[in-house]
């Protein structure tokens, strides 16, 4: 018993583990002035606006860059307890530098990147992007890696340096747009009509709309029916939800005024006669 509290108080022993107790608290202490500092500056923002993702993404950004520092003063303390001379180390760091930066050209290329998209707000946590044909919500923005969830759940990782060419659906209002297909035998001024009433019982019941509901009229003259489109301005984290309530209604309202929708119907001739 005497020999293993002996082998324990060895500088070498315990002097490691307490480097490593202390630079856990030194991280938690610096994450929750993080917290604190950044709660207080969305206390005056409005949640989920773009300045509050804004200030998340930081808040992100702050704690990875805060654990990387805390990591290497915790291995340089750790080295100097192993008798390594450390000043040595960081003097040949130039050389080193040169080779490591050789090596590590895309690492430092995703960094700077990510400085970058925080800096030039290209996109915060919570924004609904597009980025190589990947279309989802921003789920974590961190100084390697952009994390991207789209609605089927499948995350996307993409290297910041790759993250090119981004469409940010989440910096302006984003449109729900549903075609309502109706029969050519119906009259346009009844349809127009209908769709324009059921329009102004949306914009009156429907949650999360940025703006009114409108008909914008026939789009498009199909091969088997009329297209009327009808649009919705909302965010672009809502819209899928909005469409959809949209068509539920229309169906409901076309059925209740008799307006017929088409649907594909096939003739079949047997000589003269048609079935």
């Amino acid at each position: 018993m005497i020999e293993i509290i002996k082998k324990i108080l060895i500088p070498k022993v315990y002097l490691p583990i307490i480097y490593i107790l202390i630079a856990i608290l030194i991280n938690k202490i610096l994450e929750k002035i993080i917290d604190k500092l950044i709660t207080k500056k969305q206390s005056s923002l409005i949640k989920n606006s773009y300045n509050y993702k804004k200030t998340e993404t930081f808040k992100v950004l702050a704690k990875n860059i805060i654990k990387y520092l805390v990591i290497i003063f915790l291995v340089l303390a750790i080295l100097t307890v192993y008798g390594v001379d450390v000043t040595s180390i960081l003097a040949s760091l130039g050389i080193v530098g040169i080779v490591l930066g050789l090596a590590l050209q895309d690492l430092a290329k995703d960094i700077i990147a990510g400085f970058s998209i925080i800096l030039e707000n290209q996109y915060a946590i919570g924004d609904i992007i597009s980025i190589a044909g990947f279309k989802g919500e921003v789920i974590f923005l961190g100084l390697k890696t952009t994390k991207i969830k789209n609605y089927e759940g499948q995350v996307k990782i993409i290297a910041n340096r790759n993250a090119t060419e981004v469409i940010n659906y989440s910096m302006e209002t984003y449109l729900a747009i549903v075609d309502v297909d109706v029969s050519y035998e119906e009259e346009n001024a009844k349809v127009e009509k209908v769709l324009t009433t059921l329009a102004d019982e949306l914009t009156t019941s429907l949650p999360k709309l940025k703006g009114k509901v409108e008909l914008l009229g026939i789009q498009e003259l199909a091969s088997s029916s009329v297209k009327y489109r009808i649009i919705a301005p909302t965010k672009a984290s809502d819209y899928i939800e909005i469409e959809r309530k949209i068509r539920k209604a229309v169906k409901e309202k076309l059925d209740q005024e008799h307006i017929k929708i088409p649907y594909p119907q096939i003739e079949v001739h047997h000589g003269n006669e048609r079935i």
